[in-house]
């Protein structure tokens, strides 16, 4: 099982887990959360099939990378991120991220620039900031966040029932374009992931990435759901365009948080055209 190290706690080293499948031109897929590096399975077939090398990884304390209590931020997961590219010494990138990934693409690219990047996509964007303060009217109040806390301390499983119904719009969309068995996959994948994680990441949805994103010099796509209820589009997606150079914005109609699983051919179709050169 590939694996890198990345760091200590305690007695015990901190590794992430990765996927290097294929050859071409590399594509880096960073997962959302709660999930792992296997949800991109509707992209990484059509990726390789495409002829590109598909990379993939589980974040801390998920999938099979190392559950550590420590790392918890956007600088760590853009420097585990950095550490892997290192590792593996990859260049000319595609980096795409989804939910959660759309903040490593963000802050690695402000932090560590795009030396070896050369295209990114954000698919159910976090950035640019999400709570809602003076300077930032468009975000969400600080207390759904404390609630959604709560909610993890008090049954994490729970949580997660109520989470994913969200994540898929299971309500308007199930079972068409998202059955039982996908459903209980996520909640499996979920499950197993880091309690800590579970509850430690939630803060670093509130990170602010204006800074980053006026750094971005590459060419970026933002595909994202107009009924998105995890990461509202209004609040996030619509922002960007104003907030990057180089942005191209492909709303999915009638699209989820998730997206990259209930609208694979849309996501897809815009992901490969992006791709090209």
């Amino acid at each position: 099982m590939p694996s890198i190290k990345v760091g200590t706690e305690s007695s015990a080293d901190i590794e992430i887990h990765y996927e290097d499948h294929g050859a071409g031109k590399p594509v880096v897929l960073i997962h959302g959360y709660p999930l792992d590096g296997n949800s991109w399975e509707r992209q990484e077939r059509v990726l390789l099939a495409a002829g590109y090398r598909v990379i993939s990884y589980d974040r801390r304390g998920f999938g099979r990378s190392s559950q550590p209590t420590t790392g918890y931020d956007y600088d760590t997961f853009a420097a585990d991120l950095n550490a892997l590219l290192e590792h593996l010494d990859v260049k000319d990138i595609g980096l795409v991220g989804f939910s959660m990934g759309t903040g490593e693409v963000t802050r690695y690219l402000g932090t560590y620039g795009s030396g070896r990047v050369r295209k990114a996509a954000l698919l159910g964007a976090i950035p640019p900031f999400l709570l809602l303060t003076d300077d930032n009217p468009e975000g969400v109040p600080g207390d759904v966040f404390e609630g959604i806390k709560e909610a993890i301390v008090a049954d994490r499983y729970a949580y997660f029932d109520d989470f994913f119904s969200n994540f898929y719009n299971t309500d308007k969309l199930a079972p068409e374009k998202i059955g039982d068995a996908a459903l209980r996959a996520s909640f499996q994948t979920a499950a197993a992931s880091s309690p800590f994680a579970t509850y430690a990441c939630v803060d670093t949805w509130l990170t602010d990435f204006r800074g980053d994103l006026p750094k971005i010099d590459v060419p970026v796509l933002v595909v994202h759901g107009t009924e998105d209820r995890i990461l509202p589009f209004d609040n996030t997606a619509k922002r960007l365009p104003d907030l990057v150079a180089d942005l191209q914005l492909v709303p999915v109609e009638g699209g989820p948080h998730n997206i990259a699983w209930t609208h694979p051919d849309e996501v897809n179709a815009a992901l490969l055209e992006f791709l090209a050169d």
